[in-house]
């Protein structure tokens, strides 16, 4: 069985929620962060389930469910960066392991620039980093028309 403890940290703009889920038999191996944006820890109780041997982290990246931003505040994908380095940094666990998913594999690159010491095994799953593939233009295009979609008929539409 696995204990969950749920913090929060201020940070410049912002209060981040985090989940430590220590195991009760935790093996050698490192502990592992998973993240993604925009989704937050909730997504990720599956994954963090099949962990019996080793602590997880999880985190609400700021905007999303638990996490708070104050009006005003900064978002971007160096500031998510940096939002990561101070969850782990709080949680004193670092080296870390990192599954970082869609947003969050993109929010991971500016901190494992800045913070290459805090990082072990990195995977980096399904960044959205459309302006590095070869039909980027296109990809961009359809992207608008998604954005578009959802601010004329909604997110149904926009899904669709």
């Amino acid at each position: 069985m696995t204990e969950t403890t749920t913090y929060t940290l201020e940070v410049p703009g912002a209060v981040l929620a985090y989940d430590v889920h220590r195991p009760d038999a935790p093996g050698d191996h490192r502990p592992l962060l998973v993240f993604g944006s925009p989704m937050g820890a909730s997504g990720f109780a599956q994954l963090v389930g099949q962990f019996g041997d080793r602590t997880v982290i999880t985190y609400d990246p700021r905007v999303s469910e638990r996490s708070t931003l104050e009006e005003g505040a900064a978002v971007s994908y160096e500031v998510h960066g940096e939002d990561v380095h101070r969850v782990v940094a709080a949680t004193g666990l670092g080296p870390v392991d990192v599954f970082a998913s869609s947003g969050g594999a993109v929010a991971a690159l500016p901190w494992l620039l800045a913070h290459p010491e805090e990082v072990g095994t990195v995977v980096a799953h399904e960044p959205p980093l459309t302006a590095l593939l070869e039909d980027g233009e296109v990809l961009e295009q359809v992207t608008a028309d998604i954005v578009a979609t959802y601010r004329a008929r909604g997110h149904g539409p926009a899904m669709a």
